[in-house]
């Protein structure tokens, strides 16, 4: 595209006042899937700023050439963990040394989309480029975005145009949600935390975790947070009587996992397409048996070939010899919210180290084995010195993935 034609592109803040229907449009020719193979189609509910509504600051940029919207991309900014520093304490004739968090601002890109009759033209480069301008401007010291790792063009693009560099590959788990209801061993308990227990027992024990949000009381107390659990083993809760986070971390049980449930089914639909007549009447014929004798516990293919809503599961931790089984307890636990909320899947995506993944039910078929999070660094003044460059850093065993941008 010569410079003349870049010139006549205009880019400016999304309006939901008259934007919402062409954007909608623009989305649904973007998202045309090959009629030989299954695609994903997201239903954003008519709110083209869903998925970036619940962070701390965001927003939505759209480009316009001859008054016509040709292309959007969405962004938002939030303070998180890069790394840990060791502080020194002394108390009395003791000495301890406690991992503290660093944090820094990060900026997260998401929903670059760019007609297909504009495509090759600079304009998705120019959309990056202007939200890395609004990300500078309020403060963002990295830049980061997420895609599937075979999706060469994005990748091509962030990494060749962009600066980007790879960073990081956790992996998106996927499990069906069946008609019967999943066993939970009864030899494990499984609490229902407060939001305010649940930020003590996540700033006490992962507020170190890479990409830990420092505003994750804002996290835990929004309204699609369905609830924060805890697994422990059963005779460890005296009487039946759960005394709280603090007392609990005082002296923990020798295993115990947690997660976290987002509602995700209030803010996007999604849908499988490309589905031969031969698949989809397995998939009922599946789901009709598994109905009708539930006893069974038949595995069953949900209705993914028409809208469905999912539950995300997040900010998964715990330690000891039997965390992975009590894990496995935890998402029973969800499977069987996500059931009653009429939830066609149970997702997560955790890093590719992650101790507890062995304990994660989940569908290969339905899973992306390696998503791809490249990074970027905005600036030269960074608030996180002892870490140095975020973007060299190696990978920690565990990473912290905002439901809020899933």
């Amino acid at each position: 595209m010569g410079e003349d034609r870049m010139d006549m592109v205009v880019v400016r803040e999304f309006d939901p006042s008259r934007d919402v229907v062409v954007v909608e449009e623009v989305e649904r020719r973007c998202e045309v899937g090959s009629s030989d193979k299954l695609s994903l189609f997201t239903d954003l509910l008519g709110d083209p700023i869903c998925r970036i509504r619940n962070s701390p600051a965001f927003l939505m940029l759209v480009a316009e050439m001859g008054g016509e919207i040709v292309g959007m991309i969405r962004g938002c900014i939030k303070t998180v963990t890069c790394g840990k520093r060791i502080s020194r304490k002394v108390n009395h004739h003791s000495i301890s040394y406690n991992p503290v968090p660093v944090y820094t601002k990060v900026a997260y890109i998401l929903g670059l989309r760019v007609s297909p009759s504009h495509r090759r033209m600079g304009l998705g480069l120019k959309l990056v480029c202007q939200m890395e301008d609004w990300f500078r401007q309020n403060g963002a010291e990295y830049s980061y975005m997420a895609t599937e790792s075979d999706n060469h063009a994005s990748v091509k693009l962030f990494t060749g145009k962009c600066g980007y560099s790879r960073f990081r590959t956790p992996s998106i788990l996927v499990n069906p949600v069946f008609a019967h209801r999943v066993t939970v061993s009864n030899r494990i308990t499984i609490i229902k935390l407060s939001p305010p227990d649940a930020e003590l027992l996540y700033r006490r024990r992962f507020a170190t975790t890479e990409f830990f949000p420092r505003d994750i009381d804002s996290v835990l107390k929004n309204k699609l947070n369905v609830g924060t659990f805890l697994a422990v083993p059963r005779e460890s809760i005296r009487f039946g009587l759960w005394a709280g986070s603090d007392h609990f971390l005082s002296d923990p049980p020798e295993s115990w996992t947690v997660l976290s449930v987002w509602n995700c089914k209030d803010v996007f639909r999604l849908e499988v397409r490309g589905a031969s007549r031969l698949k989809r009447t397995f998939a009922k014929t599946t789901r009709i048996v598994d109905k009708a004798f539930p006893f069974l516990k038949l595995p069953s293919v949900p209705a993914v070939f028409r809208p469905f809503g999912l539950y995300f599961m997040y900010g998964l931790g715990g330690e000891g010899p039997h965390a992975a089984k009590m894990m496995k307890a935890l998402c029973g636990h969800v499977h069987n919210l996500a059931r009653e909320s009429g939830c066609g899947v149970v997702a997560t995506e955790v890093a590719n180290s992650e101790p507890l993944k062995l304990g994660i039910p989940h569908w290969k078929m339905l899973s992306c084995a390696e998503d791809l999070w490249c990074i970027k660094r905005l600036g030269e003044d960074y608030s996180d010195g002892p870490v140095g460059d975020w973007t060299k850093s190696s990978p920690g065993l565990s990473i912290f993935v905002d439901p809020r941008e899933f």
